[in-house]
C-alpha cells in the first residue's frame, strides 16, 4: 500500500531551508514568513516521525534523516520544474505571434488568415501591430512581416515579394469626375500622398509626363488611411499593387492607366536565426509563400482594363 506523501508546501519549505541552512533565507526565497516555514517543517517532522534539523543557538544543521531526504526532495522538484516547463513550452508552441504593420495586416494578411486556420487549426495566430522593428526576445514575437529594404542585422529576412505602384481611384469618382483619357488629366483630380513615400513625379515621368506641374495634395500617414480616402472617393492615390489586389478584384478601386513604377521597398518575412526549424514557423512560412504566389498571379491576371474610362476614344 502506497504511503501518503507529505504536502508539496511542506516538502518545498524543507528543501529550501535545507539548501540554505536557514529558515529566514528559505522564507525570503518562497516569499512567505519565517513562521510559515517553521510551521511547515514542524508538520513534516511530525508526519515522518523524526526530526530533520538540529536547531542550535545561531546555526541550523541537518539530521541524518534530513541529509537523506534533501537530495531526493531536490531531485523531485527539479523533475517537476522540468515537466512544468515542457508543458508550458508545448502550449506556447501552438501560439504564433506575428508582428506587422497595420496596413499589411488590414489590407492583406487578415483577409487571408482564415485559410491558414483551416489548414492548421492547432496553431493560434496572435497579431501584434507595430510601426517599429521588433525585438523578438523582448517582445515575445515569433515572426514579423516587414516592408523595407532588408539587411537587418542578427535576424533572418526572406524576401516575399516586390511590388509596383500605379494610380487608383474609386469607380464612382471615375464616373463623376473630369474626363480621364491621358495621364495629364490626373491634374484635374485631388492627388493624395502617403507620408514618407513620394513617387508621383516618378510615376508621371514613367507615364510620359516629365513636367506634371503642381501635384500637391493632402498627405496621410499610413497606406491604409490613403486607401480608405480613395475608396471613399476623396481623390486619386498611388496604390501599392500587393496591398490593393483585393480592392482591384472586387471593384472598389479602378486602375485607369497601365504605367507603373517599382516600389523602393519590398515585403520580407523576418524571424530570429534558426527559428525556421520550429514547426509552427515553418508552417506559417510555407503558407505565406503560397498566399504571396496567389496574390502575384492574381495581379498578373488583372491586366489594366483596356478602357476603364467613360467616354474614352
Amino acid at each position: 500500500m502506497a504511503m501518503n506523501l507529505p504536502s508539496l508546501n511542506a516538502l518545498r519549505a524543507f528543501e529550501a531551508a535545507a539548501r540554505h541552512l536557514s529558515f529566514t533565507r528559505a522564507a525570503e526565497e518562497l516569499n512567505v514568513t519565517q513562521a510559515a516555514v517553521s510551521h511547515q517543517i514542524k508538520h513534516l517532522e511530525e508526519q515522518l516521525g523524526t526530526p530533520l534539523f538540529r536547531r542550535m543557538n545561531r546555526a541550523l544543521m541537518l539530521t541524518d534523516a534530513g541529509q537523506t531526504l534533501l537530495p531526493a526532495a531536490s531531485e523531485a522538484f527539479q523533475i517537476l520544474a522540468h515537466g512544468v516547463e515542457r508543458v508550458s513550452g508545448l502550449g506556447h508552441e501552438n501560439r504564433l505571434v506575428v508582428s506587422t504593420l497595420e496596413s499589411i495586416a488590414a489590407e492583406w494578411l487578415v483577409p487571408r488568415l482564415g485559410r491558414f486556420r483551416l489548414r492548421h487549426p492547432e496553431i493560434e495566430v496572435v497579431l501584434s501591430i507595430s510601426d517599429t522593428l521588433v525585438d523578438f526576445q523582448r517582445d515575445e514575437v515569433d515572426v514579423s512581416i516587414r516592408y523595407g529594404q532588408g539587411g537587418w542585422p542578427k535576424v533572418a529576412a526572406e524576401k516575399l515579394t516586390e511590388e509596383s505602384i500605379f494610380p487608383v481611384l474609386a469607380r464612382s469618382l471615375l464616373e463623376s469626375g473630369p474626363p480621364l483619357k491621358r495621364p495629364e488629366d490626373l491634374r484635374g483630380y485631388t492627388l493624395i500622398h502617403e507620408h514618407g513615400i513620394e513617387l508621383w513625379p516618378e510615376w508621371f515621368a514613367a507615364a510620359g509626363v516629365p513636367d506634371p506641374g503642381d501635384i500637391r495634395g493632402p498627405t496621410l500617414p499610413h497606406a491604409n488611411l490613403v486607401l480608405a480616402a480613395v475608396i471613399a472617393g476623396g481623390g486619386v492615390a498611388l496604390g501599392r499593387s500587393f496591398l490593393i489586389s483585393g480592392d482591384l478584384r472586387d471593384g472598389r478601386l479602378v486602375r485607369p492607366f497601365a504605367a507603373s513604377v517599382a516600389a523602393r521597398a519590398a515585403y520580407y518575412l523576418v524571424h530570429p536565426l534558426g527559428a525556421e526549424q520550429r514547426p509552427k514557423v515553418r508552417r506559417f512560412r510555407d503558407w505565406l509563400l503560397e498566399e504571396v504566389a496567389r496574390t502575384k498571379k492574381r495581379l498578373a491576371d488583372m491586366a489594366p482594363a483596356e478602357d476603364p474610362r467613360p467616354g474614352a476614344d
